[in-house]
Order: C-alpha cells, then structure tokens, then sequence
C-alpha cells in the first residue's frame, strides 16, 4: 500500500506489522467480521455465516499511531 498517509498527523512513513491474537484457541491473528457483535449463549461472539476479513496494521514511525485496513482472505 503505498502513498498511505497517518490520519493523526499526516506522516507517509507507515511500519507494516500486525495486530495478534494470542487468545485460547486463536490462529494467531485477527479478523474483522461484519455486523454487530452478538454473543452466545457461553459468551462468546457469534460468528457463523458471517464474512471474515483479515486485518492489516501500519505503525506511524512519527507518532505511533495504528492504522487498520481489511482485506478479504
């Protein structure tokens, strides 16, 4: 992705990196997944049928900043 700007403080050098999920029986890595969060009856999230997308994450260099884009898998 390139010519990405920092919505915080406009900066163009963005780290490429990404957000873990290190939760019990996790992948290692998070998705974003549309529609509202609905939990079920163990309180977990309801998540069947439902489209799932990775996450990207970039890091401002200047200011720390996260930046979240989602991609289809």
């Amino acid at each position: 992705m390139s010519n990405m700007r920092c919505t915080h403080c406009a900066a163009t050098d963005l780290e490429p990196g990404f957000i873990e999920d290190s939760g019990q029986a996790a992948r290692g890595y998070t998705s974003w997944i549309a529609g509202p969060l609905e939990l079920g009856i163990f309180g977990g999230a309801k998540r069947m049928g439902r489209t799932r997308w990775l996450v990207d994450a970039y890091r401002c260099r200047r200011c720390s900043h996260l930046e979240l884009f989602a991609r289809p898998r």
